[in-house]
């Protein structure tokens, strides 16, 4: 088997006295899309964070094609995750912004693109997205969230990167617009040959998006496994999140 595009080992994260992460240990191989599914809180979002180099985690390794990223010098480990995409919750498109300035946004902040091109090539990717050029010189607050979510995964994939990350790709949308994103996703992945992590609480959708799947929860990774056998894992703690259960293993806390 190749070497894993993104190799996680014991990767540790707290804040004050809470253990978010206690010792993740993760493998993405190249070319393939991983989803990570548990509930609120489990930690998903701050695996995320670390990985994007957004939260330093107090221990462990992340390595992308065999480096370790957070033992490289800080100039070093900006051109590798120069490699990465990421389509965010809530899109997070810069209100002040048109439409082709969020797409283009990377290309002109980091590679230094001419306005011109900037703007060529932001067409030529919302159209991959299926957005009319009619939409280009539009603000986000003229968007439908569907739309806006497609801006998003357009600015995602403008540089066509190696690694694209997904948060919670379909939060706010509708249940139809959410299979039109995620069938997107899954094309814009496929086309540039990227390796993709997302993660997601959203079962429908990480069956649609993942080649592979893992549960967190307390802290680790309790299941890894095909995305296809999420509904049917023998793992009672999966089982129950997947199958949305009251009863089972997983312990909720009930505020009044």
């Amino acid at each position: 088997m190749s070497t894993p595009k993104i190799r996680i080992r014991g990767l540790t994260k707290t804040f004050g006295e809470k253990e978010v992460l206690r010792g993740v240990d993760l493998d993405v191989f190249p070319g393939t899309s991983l989803v990570v599914i548990g509930g609120s809180g489990s930690g998903k979002s701050v695996l995320l964070k670390c990985l994007l180099g957004l939260l330093e985690p107090d221990s462990g390794r992340i390595e992308i094609d065999g480096q370790d990223v957070l033992a490289l010098p800080q100039a070093a480990r900006e051109s590798v995750r120069a490699q990465i995409g990421m389509l965010f919750q809530n899109s997070a498109l810069f209100d002040s912004l048109p439409v082709w300035e969020n797409v283009a946004f990377g290309l002109l902040a980091r590679r230094k693109l001419k306005r011109k091109d900037a703007y060529v090539r932001a067409g030529e990717v919302l159209a991959q997205v299926g957005l009319a050029p009619s939409v280009l010189e539009l603000y986000p607050a003229e968007l439908s969230g569907g739309m806006q979510k497609r801006v998003a995964l357009a600015r995602a994939i403008a540089a066509e990167p190696a690694i694209m990350f997904f948060d919670e790709p379909t939060t706010g949308l509708d249940p139809i617009m959410g299979a039109v994103i995620d069938g997107l996703i899954v094309d814009c992945v496929k086309r540039l040959g990227s390796t993709a992590v997302a993660i997601t609480h959203d079962m429908a959708s990480a069956t649609r998006i993942g080649d592979h799947a893992a549960m967190l929860y307390q802290g680790k990774i309790i299941w890894h496994g095909p995305a296809t056998e999420l509904f049917n894992s023998g793992n009672p703690v999966v089982d129950q999140f997947t199958h949305g259960r009251r009863e089972g293993p997983i312990e909720m806390e009930l505020r009044g």
